[in-house]
């Protein structure tokens, strides 16, 4: 998704920190930091196998220690208890090494990005259904995927920012505005409607829209 979170302005992608990028919401991957790291990896595994397979309501200390193979003190001295294991879910999908693909084009970015999104969210027991699930129990978790789903908006403004440099769109277009367009009709299909969602199409929609200056700013709009 498109513009970041925080209102700053788009960010230029360097090609060598492009990378091969998980999906847009994705589970703890290891990482280099010895026997804690290896910890935080398999609890919050655990975690998320819990989620998926019993949901919010079934979730205790006990049941991911047992499921991570460590001891419930390990557990309980590190994360005290399913709130901060839950914000410590949110915390590690933020903290992923992820970048929106550069196709070259505009639509192929967008739509890149909704095929993202739909396999997040349709994939066998999908870590971001449950994440939305819990959110709706939780306040400080419903902060948290606010908080995330703001941060991958922040880091997708770059797709907006680079058809802007190939002439693709008008120069004041709102990034924001372009990647909510472009998305939303990927999440509606999917998470509301429970059918296909055609990410082609969403983009194709969008960018059409933006070339014909849906999305410009009243700040930037001719007076």
């Amino acid at each position: 998704m498109s513009s970041a979170p925080d209102g700053s302005p788009p960010r230029t992608l360097h090609p060598d920190r492009r990378r091969e990028h998980p999906r847009t919401v994705a589970g703890p991957r290891s990482r280099p930091g010895g026997r804690t790291a290896r910890i935080r990896d398999q609890v919050l595994a655990a975690v998320h196998a819990e989620l998926t397979e019993n949901g919010y309501d079934a979730l205790t200390v006990d049941t991911v220690a047992a499921r991570a193979g460590v001891h419930r003190t390990t557990v309980y001295r590190r994360w005290r208890d399913v709130g901060g294991l839950i914000a410590d879910v949110f915390a590690a999908a933020a903290d992923l090494d992820w970048y929106p693909r550069d196709t070259g084009s505009l639509r192929a970015d967008l739509a890149e990005l909704n095929r993202e999104i739909r396999d997040s969210f349709t994939e066998e027991s999908s870590i971001a259904m449950a994440l939305i699930a819990v959110s709706f129990r939780s306040e400080d978790a419903a902060r948290a995927l606010r908080q995330l789903w703001e941060d991958r908006y922040s880091q997708c403004e770059i797709v907006v920012a680079r058809a802007i440099e190939r002439g693709e769109i008008p120069a004041e277009t709102d990034a924001r505005a372009l990647l909510v367009a472009a998305t939303a009709p990927v999440y509606h299909q999917v998470v509301l409607l429970r059918t296909e969602a055609d990410p082609e199409q969403a983009a194709a929609t969008a960018v059409l829209a933006a070339r014909a200056g849906a999305f410009v700013s009243d700040d930037g709009a001719e007076p």
